[in-house]
């Protein structure tokens, strides 16, 4: 499946997403497909890999993980931006994009009622 076959308006919506991402943060595929409104985070991948323009960098595995065959580069790039990585993985509790962190529900206060 080619970039030129799929829908271009998503396309240009997940590209606009990735865009977006501020150096110094990351998001996953998951986190840029649900504010993108793409049906997968696979799509957002297969937009990617035609997404040289792209800080394709700041994208990651849903477990913080690079995919294996372009980790070392990517690694680099990202702590060239200030994200270190730990045995290959980044802290995406520290490092991931705000705008890709769902909001919390308000938890209910307990006896209050």
């Amino acid at each position: 499946m080619d970039a030129e076959i799929l829908d271009p308006v998503i396309v240009e919506q997940v590209r606009a997403v990735i865009a977006r991402i501020p150096a110094g943060r990351v998001a996953t595929y998951g986190d840029v497909a649900d504010i993108s409104r793409a049906p997968s985070a696979r799509l957002v991948g297969r937009v990617l890999q035609n997404g040289h323009d792209l800080p394709w960098q700041r994208v990651l595995r849903a477990n913080g993980t690079c995919a294996p065959h372009l980790a070392d580069e990517q690694l680099s790039l990202l702590e060239a931006e200030g994200v270190p990585s730990v045995d290959g993985k980044v802290d995406l509790r520290k490092y991931r994009w705000e705008e890709a962190v769902p909001e919390q529900p308000e938890q209910p206060q307990l006896g209050l009622f």
